[in-house]
């Protein structure tokens, strides 16, 4: 199984911070990165021969000089989308499929999101994942409907099913948040490439999310303990002061 980050928005919510570094290397703790937390967690799954981080050309040396200064234990490829702004970037599922053409990637892989924190546990959804033996997307429920209005809305049925998907709904209809974790088996790399080429959206995950739960089983995995978007200054003060508070 390999891993895929994506790391190649411009998180222009929190220019001037980032105007010229990369969201996912902000420090949260003093010198730990938000994407540091990350990888330690996929470290911790066996199963992953190899991480590839995808960003574009503006981060593309920033991010070659963390993955050699963290020396991870598994491999880190940097990929360069060549983009240089909002307006010629590529959107994360093109991203995705950009990722996989350039490495040739025909196994199963596991999809985060490189700019969210998180506090819990991917082996449990990776089992969830093997027991199911389908597409299984990482979700949380949550009861801020405003909150939800800004995220990718999930509705399953009693057994984890996704039988409805939203991107950002001035209505939710669920209450499932989708997290930006995505487990897919490789034959969705063929699907993936098919979504495209009928020209469909490349823009957020979600959309090929939604897609894909109409032509085949698709299931949620329901994940307690903290998740964080860190996606505004204020957002982003909240958790440095939470892990301040914390050590």
């Amino acid at each position: 199984m390999k891993c895929i980050l994506l790391c190649a928005g411009y998180a222009t919510r929190l220019f001037p911070l980032t105007e010229n570094y990369p969201k996912a290397l902000l420090e949260i703790e003093e010198g730990k990165p938000l994407l540091n937390y990350t990888v330690e967690e996929i470290n911790r799954l066996k199963e992953i021969e190899e991480i590839y981080l995808i960003t574009n050309d503006r981060f593309y040396k920033i991010f070659k000089e963390w993955s050699e200064s963290l020396n991870n234990e598994k491999p880190i490829t940097i990929i360069n989308d060549h983009t240089l702004s909002n307006d010629d970037r590529l959107g994360a599922i093109g991203d995705i499929q950009y990722t996989i053409n350039s490495k040739n990637i025909s196994d199963d892989v596991l999809i985060i999101s490189g700019d969210n924190l998180f506090e819990f546990n991917l082996r449990e959804a990776l089992d969830f994942y093997y027991e199911k033996k389908a597409p299984v997307v990482g979700g949380q429920y949550e009861n801020d409907e405003d909150l939800l209005t800004r995220l990718g809305v999930i509705e399953a049925d009693e057994n984890g099913k996704i039988v409805g998907f939203e991107e950002k709904p001035p209505h939710p209809k669920g209450n499932i948040k989708s997290l930006g974790i995505y487990i897919y088996p490789k034959h969705i790399v063929s699907v993936l490439k098919q979504y495209l080429e009928e020209g469909n959206k490349p823009d957020a995950p979600g959309y090929f999310l939604s897609y894909l739960y109409q032509k085949e089983p698709v299931y949620v995995f329901s994940f307690k303990g903290n998740w964080f978007d860190v996606g505004t200054h204020e957002a982003l003060a909240e958790v440095r002061e939470l892990y301040k508070n914390k050590n």
